[in-house]
């Protein structure tokens, strides 16, 4: 049984729906189907879930939305139309899309909620409905009657374990099951959804509850880079790597693959394979427990930006017993996590995100430190991109930093921070948020082009 998740450009028009149905169609194993919302159909187009939050915000600061709803409405009709489906399938669409419209406002997460979810919702009714067209016999299933239950936070849901077992009855359906992507119950009635791009983690939770044999994540590329194409030309493909090597490349910005839907198929060991859409007969990228380490130590280079660095300085530092719980707990009562936190002797950096370090959390946060801590220094660095070299083969070869170093030496780019984790898996590079299309060209031409080989 294969589980297999098709994002937002596998789903945006009309041609693009009848790809999926015929990829659905070409195997007999893809029992359960998970799908996204309408994405963009061109550059300049918006997807259906921006759709979907512009409604909710109209509504919420004191306008009707209907605006807003209708243009969804419009795009599924379009999708219909040109699948040559009834009136009926859109006529229920319409409703359901209205009745999330209308539901109450009191709470504006569990609103905000409510609207965001239709997109999924709606673009899973809309492919059953080509898929019983078409012939095929296909059965749309709401999370609720699936038993998708999750945490009562909106707009960043986790699953909970009793999940599992309620979906793992999904594997006795006869029918193609397809699946809402991005959202669930929670125990209290309420909708709920995942981070943006959590009908990744949908596909990851549905395949382990069923224990399939392989998870199936549909994109618009033939496969996984090595680095960003939008930033290096026909970057080397990628054929295997490993649940950690992705995790670690997902958290710096690799946007082919949610990082948190690794943990339901790391757990299970179920294999997951990247594809595409548009070309399905391409290998894709296979994500696995383990695999054979080659020559090359370096399976991929991420980037991500917005992160702040929080320095604090103090004499004699390493003697004072607690000194950094003391720091984590400032941040911790400030409700702020930290990603990072590289230190010296006399001196500890805590890497923060941007967006949750407010100048207002700022200023409490510093008050704080040097209230409680008395440093000799306390500041904040702002602009701060990280760079991360990713490989199983990193701790097994030797030079890789000074090879790293002497890259960005070349390319003229400053390094704020270094920070390699004790897996040896990963190391990652602070650095201005505007070199980071340079870093990545730089480490590019060190470790994937053909001049690396003799250096």
């Amino acid at each position: 049984m294969k589980v297999a998740k098709f994002g937002g450009s596998s789903l945006a028009s009309a041609p693009q729906v009848q790809k999926v149905c015929a990829i659905i169609a070409d195997d007999p194993a893809r029992k359960i189907v998970v799908v996204s919302a309408p994405g963009k159909r061109d550059k300049g187009d918006t997807k259906v879930t921006d759709l979907l939050i512009a409604a909710a915000q109209a509504r919420l600061q004191g306008a009707s939305g209907a605006t807003e709803i209708a243009r969804v409405i419009q795009r599924y009709d379009d999708i219909a139309a040109a699948l040559g489906l009834p009136a009926a399938a859109t006529a229920t669409i319409a409703d359901n899309l209205h009745q999330c419209l209308a539901h109450d406002t009191t709470h504006p997460g569990v609103y905000l909620d409510t609207l965001k979810a239709a997109g999924e919702d709606n673009s899973a009714r809309l492919v059953t409905a080509y898929l019983n067209h078409l012939g095929l016999p296909a059965v749309y299933v709401n999370p609720r009657e699936g038993g998708m239950v999750l945490s009562d936070e909106p707009g960043n849901a986790r699953v909970l374990e009793e999940s599992y077992a309620r979906l793992a009855t999904l594997a006795q359906r006869d029918e193609i099951v397809v699946f809402p992507g991005f959202f669930g119950y929670a125990p209290t009635g309420n909708v709920v959804t995942f981070p943006r791009g959590g009908s990744d983690i949908t596909g990851a939770i549905l395949a382990r509850a069923v224990q399939a044999d392989l998870y199936e994540n549909f994109t618009d590329v033939d496969s996984v880079y090595v680095a960003n194409p939008a930033v290096v030309q026909h970057p080397v493909a990628v054929q295997v790597m490993t649940y950690r090597e992705m995790r670690e490349l997902a958290y710096a910005g690799f946007s082919v693959f949610h990082e948190e839907a690794l943990e339901p198929v790391f757990q299970a060991g179920i294999p997951v394979a990247i594809k595409n859409t548009n070309n399905p007969a391409a290998p894709g990228t296979r994500l696995v427990t383990s695999r054979e380490v080659t020559n090359d130590p370096i399976v991929g280079i991420a980037a991500s930006d917005g992160f702040c660095m929080v320095y604090i300085s103090k004499y004699m530092m390493n003697r004072e017993v607690g000194f950094g719980r003391r720091v984590l707990q400032i941040f911790e009562e400030a409700g702020i996590p930290f990603e990072h936190m590289p230190s010296g002797i006399d001196n500890i950096s805590v890497i923060v995100r941007e967006s949750l370090f407010t100048p207002a959390v700022e200023a409490r946060v510093l008050a704080q430190i040097r209230e409680t801590l008395v440093p000799d220094d306390a500041s904040v660095e702002r602009g701060l991109g990280l760079v991360m070299l990713v490989g199983e083969g990193m701790r097994h070869t030797v030079g890789l930093a000074a090879r790293a170093c002497t890259a960005y030496h070349r390319a003229g780019i400053n390094l704020e921070m270094i920070n390699q984790g004790s897996s040896e898996v990963s190391m990652m590079f602070g650095i201005a948020t505007a070199d980071i299309p340079a870093a990545v060209r730089a480490l590019y031409q060190e470790f994937f082009t053909a001049d690396s080989a003799s250096m």
